[in-house]
């Protein structure tokens, strides 16, 4: 008998707090999954910008503080494990290439693992759990030592692989849960904004790196040089290395609460966990007394549960995976995130990883006492990240929904290969200060360009049943990128170094790994035209699953209408 939908209470779900509302119950009462999809999700998109997005940034953000504290702060950790635990004052190159590959190695995991577990069994049950990975990781890292069956080298491996694991986790689910819960008109802004926070991590690590030199800086200046910092002073760099990195636990512990409290993102209760599904646990709960109601809401529960098969949007299964990405128009996005993500992160950890060295290099480090090498070269990574990086990062975040992802990162690429080849061709003509300027510059468009829009596009332009999954892989494939440019190309910067070069001739072969880096940035454009643009169109347009009547609600409606525009973006790219 055909009539009107009768409103009932639905399904519930728990979690929710101050950063993150839990949507999905103010419509449990809609009968129709369908329709309860349609209007929780457009509350979502057409919800004005306010202190709840903001609280959600936050709470997302600190995460990605921790992660680029905890990944930056190496160059200064290898650093000082050279003059701690090496004769000399220095850690061979082999040593110092391990350890800097362990974190992306364990991200790599991180990302692929966490990335699937979260559109298996949901994201509120996945988030927080690599912010615990981190902390523990990271205060075991700090307490670390050598001994005689285990050197220092092998123990700090250990433990930075399994903090990458945490890190990894974090790529994808902070992106597709600030993506889920964000507004429409201002979600590329938002998750801009999560991964800004990245810029404040290297800020963070190079502000603490000031303060503990401060402190100890009467240890520090009884030594000239790294090779006789021994006694007091090779004591306080012990003590200096391990504050480094234990600080980097303090921010992930206040974002832990907040991480495990927040409630299932709406779209995947709807569209991957069938929330209807519940329903004979919550007639269990009415017929203990455990939640009110009338007798007559068995029947609404027990309809709903039968409206399962109403659901339109493509269950998650492993055929329906293959089946979505062996077409060439789905395949094609996955390539194009996957592959500019690699070829960004061959350049930016190939250069970011390396700041110490690079600003030894070009004349930007050293001074007369331990204490005055360290200081500069906290100063030093102060500069880069003040300069280029936070100011790049923020940039994205004020222009992303207003000149598109697209147009930032294919400019971002075309730019960074023209900073990349002068870099390299020019690099004996252009004195200590013009190297730093490049360097600077390179910062600013790595980050105002595809450092920050291959983390915002792979959370946008997938369905949410394999969002989290795709985002995983696309970071991976970064991750393997950044391992490539450590092991392979970053340490061919000292080929045919003399022992004992310092300066420039240390480094004979470092404009040569610039010009390779300007290889991958200008193969990174091609990679770039095969991403949609994705800004202000809601994640089913950008999926294609938008529901037929929504779309033809009121003629051109606003998902035709986004759909026109972003054709008219990529066919103008």
């Amino acid at each position: 008998m055909a009539s009107a939908p009768i409103a009932i209470p639905g399904v519930k779900t728990a979690g929710g707090n101050n950063a993150f509302h839990n949507f999905h119950n103010d419509f449990a009462h809609i009968a129709d999954p369908n329709e309860r999809r349609r209007l929780a999700l457009a509350e979502i998109d057409k919800a004005p910008f306010g202190w709840y997005h903001v609280r959600a940034c936050v709470v997302a953000g600190v995460g990605f503080f921790t992660d680029s504290y905890d990944i930056f702060a190496v160059g200064l950790l290898t650093t000082m494990l050279g003059i701690v635990y090496w004769e000399g004052g220095k850690m061979p190159t082999n040593s110092d290439t391990a350890i800097k590959v362990a974190t992306s190695a364990g991200t790599v995991v991180g990302q692929l693992g966490f990335g699937a577990l979260a559109d298996i069994i949901g994201r509120k049950k996945m988030y927080g759990l690599e912010l615990i990975v981190i902390i523990f990781a990271t205060l075991a890292q700090s307490l670390s030592s050598d001994s005689n069956s285990m050197h220092i080298v092998g123990v700090i491996i250990f433990w930075r692989v399994l903090m990458g694991i945490g890190i990894g986790g974090d790529y994808p689910l902070s992106s597709i849960i600030t993506s889920e819960f964000a507004t429409t008109r201002w979600r590329g802004a938002m998750m801009g904004a999560v991964f800004a926070m990245q810029g404040f991590g290297q800020l963070g690590a190079a502000i603490v790196m000031i303060v503990i030199t401060a402190g100890f800086k009467g240890s520090l200046l009884t030594a000239k040089n790294y090779a006789s910092c021994t006694g007091v002073c090779g004591i306080a760099v012990d003590k200096m290395w391990r504050i480094l990195i234990g600080f980097g636990a303090v921010p992930a512990c206040i974002a832990l609460y907040y991480r495990l409290t927040i409630p299932e993102t709406p779209r995947y209760t709807f569209d991957v966990a069938r929330d209807v599904e519940q329903g004979g646990e919550d007639v269990q709960a009415y017929m203990n007394g455990q939640a009110g109601g009338k007798p007559d809401e068995v029947a609404r529960v027990q309809g709903l549960v039968a409206g399962r098969e109403k659901m339109t949007v493509p269950k998650a299964s492993f055929r329906d995976f293959l089946s979505y990405y062996g077409k060439w128009k789905n395949g094609k996005v996955l390539l194009g995130t996957a592959g500019s993500w690699f070829l960004l992160d061959v350049a930016f950890y190939g250069v970011s990883l390396n700041n110490p060295i690079i600003l030894t290099t070009i004349g930007f480090t050293g001074g007369m006492t331990v204490y005055k090498i360290l200081m500069n070269t906290a100063v030093g990574n102060l500069i880069i990240v003040l300069a280029g990086a936070i100011p790049g990062y923020w940039v994205t975040v004020a222009t992303v929904d207003t000149l598109g992802r697209k147009p930032i990162q294919l400019g971002g690429f075309i730019i960074l290969t023209i900073l990349f080849c002068i870099f390299g061709f020019a690099y004996k003509q252009i004195p200590d200060h013009g190297l730093l300027a490049l360097y600077v510059l390179a910062q600013f468009f790595f980050n105002f360009g595809p450092n920050s829009t291959t983390f915002i596009v792979p959370g946008e332009c997938f369905p949410t049943r394999y969002r989290s999954t795709s985002h995983g892989f696309s970071a991976a494939s970064g991750k393997i990128g950044a391992i490539i440019a450590q092991a392979a190309i970053a340490p061919l910067r000292v080929r045919g170094a003399k022992p004992g070069a310092t300066g420039r001739d240390a480094s004979p072969w470092l404009p040569h790994v610039m010009e390779i880096f300007a290889l991958f940035m200008f193969l990174g454009i091609f990679t770039t035209l095969c991403i949609p643009e994705t800004k202000r169109i809601t994640l089913e347009v950008l999926s294609g699953e938008q529901e037929p009547e929504s779309v033809a609600r009121g003629g051109e409606g606003e998902g035709e209408a986004a759909r026109k525009e972003a054709n008219a973006d990529n066919r103008s790219l």
